[in-house]
């Protein structure tokens, strides 16, 4: 498990809450971007601790590509930004909610979330 070094928040409010951040062995953790107006789950994605660092300094969403190992910043080639209002951490510190606002659609195929495919339930 990771934790934030004390160097990374230096600026933040509440880093003694951000420093209780609890990371998976990879030095991840799943953070959830909610619109903050209409509370529509927009999109999942990991982040490590510089992207927690960057989504608190500036105000936009930074989030850890597993993929492509590496930071990205949302919008930053779509133009989609995601505006950071609030970062919600669970009970277990192990999880994060961004509350945002979104410059358009959210999931790279053009929808507005992640979220537009529905499994039926019986």
């Amino acid at each position: 498990m990771t934790t934030l070094r004390p160097g990374l928040i230096e600026k933040t409010p509440k880093k003694e809450l951000l420093m209780e951040l609890k990371f998976d062995s990879n030095g991840l953790i799943p953070a959830i971007a909610q619109d903050a107006t209409s509370g529509e789950v927009l999109m999942v994605a990991w982040m490590n601790a510089e992207a927690v660092r960057l989504t608190v300094e500036t105000g936009e969403a930074h989030f850890w590509s597993r993929s492509r190992q590496e930071m990205w910043r949302k919008g930053a080639t779509s133009g989609n930004v995601l505006t950071v209002r609030e970062v919600w951490v669970d009970c277990d510190g192990d999880t994060l909610l961004l509350k945002v606002d979104a410059a358009g659609p959210t999931c790279h195929s053009g929808e507005r979330s992640c979220f537009f495919r529905r499994l039926e339930v019986v």
